[in-house]
């Protein structure tokens, strides 16, 4: 497979128009048609469907697309790992710091210590849910990611940091503040919870089952300031880690408790591809971030890894 038909095949895809791409490209479009005709050649498969409209990818042309990514993206990595050989680390490094961890709390100590140990390095960060983090790891687009997850997923693979205990938030229009608190007595109370395919609702629908216990989500919530209004509203209540759930409560107007027979927990992670090699700058970055997280306190005690 040619390096520059795959640099064309992805140009293609992502603008939907052989037309607009050949002119990205400075290439006639009958030498890019020739040029995408030999790679579906090469590949024995159809990769697009022509219409009105543009151009789309088949489903083989949707598998050869994510390949064709991760290629070029090592291909990069491995240019810049020569370039830079009797360099200073440099380059971009992405990191996924799923909202609501202890993690979050991260961001500024990493991009200092970064900037002190290698300052050629631009870190990005995105901070989003964790399936879609760990999407992006899994397609070659993002570095690394602190999750809540741990499970064996392909393609996938899982460093254990840290288990947070969870914690019901309440409004002190609802309920006084108490400092621990039975599921049971939770399961009574209306619940804001995130979509079921987030790791955190997964955790708290499981320990409700397990427990036999009814309960009543009374509003799917992602945004964390809708979910703060609606607390500080007294329209109900929330479980969130320990982390996340102390920096909302000045904004929520409300009390935390952790949550009790029985203790519930969510594993927090470093998530990287298990089969796509970290650039010498994401290693670099890496091993500070693990080092940040073995440092870092709750509630001024020692944070202790697993694994």
């Amino acid at each position: 497979m040619n390096l520059r038909r795959l640099k064309y095949f992805i140009k293609i895809v992502d603008v939907g128009s052989l037309t607009q791409a050949a002119d990205i490209l400075h290439i006639a479009q009958p030498a890019l048609s020739q040029q995408l005709a030999t790679l579906e050649g090469e590949v024995n498969q159809q990769l697009l469907i022509r219409t009105k409209r543009g151009v789309t990818p088949t489903e083989a042309g949707k598998i050869l697309y994510t390949h064709a990514q991760a290629i070029m993206r090592q291909c990069d990595q491995a240019q810049s790992a020569i370039d830079r050989a009797d360099a200073a680390l440099s380059g971009h490094v992405s990191i996924g710091l799923a909202p609501g961890t202890a993690a979050q709390q991260l961001a500024l100590p990493l991009l200092a210590e970064v900037q002190r140990q290698h300052p050629d390095i631009v870190l990005y960060f995105n901070e989003n849910f964790g399936t879609t983090l760990s999407e992006l790891i899994m397609n070659g687009r993002m570095d690394m990611a602190v999750i809540y997850d741990n499970r064996n997923i392909h393609g996938l693979r899982f460093i254990p940091l840290m288990k947070e205990d969870l914690f019901f938030v309440c409004p002190h229009s609802i309920a006084q503040p108490v400092k621990q608190i039975a599921l049971a007595e939770v399961a009574r109370y209306d619940l804001f919870l995130p979509r079921i395919y987030n790791i955190m609702r997964k955790v708290v629908d499981d320990a409700f089952i397990h427990g036999g216990l009814s309960y009543r989500v009374m509003c799917e919530i992602e945004s964390q300031t809708t979910l703060n209004a609606a607390l500080a509203a007294g329209m109900g209540c929330t479980i969130m880690p320990e982390s996340a759930a102390r920096a909302m409560l000045k904004a929520s107007d409300a009390w935390m408790a952790k949550v009790v027979e029985p203790d519930v927990q969510a594993s927090l992670s470093f998530c990287m591809s298990d089969h796509l090699p970290l650039s010498e700058p994401a290693e670099a970055v890496k091993a500070i971030l693990l080092s940040l997280m073995a440092r870092r306190t709750v509630d001024n005690r020692p944070l202790t890894l697993v694994g």
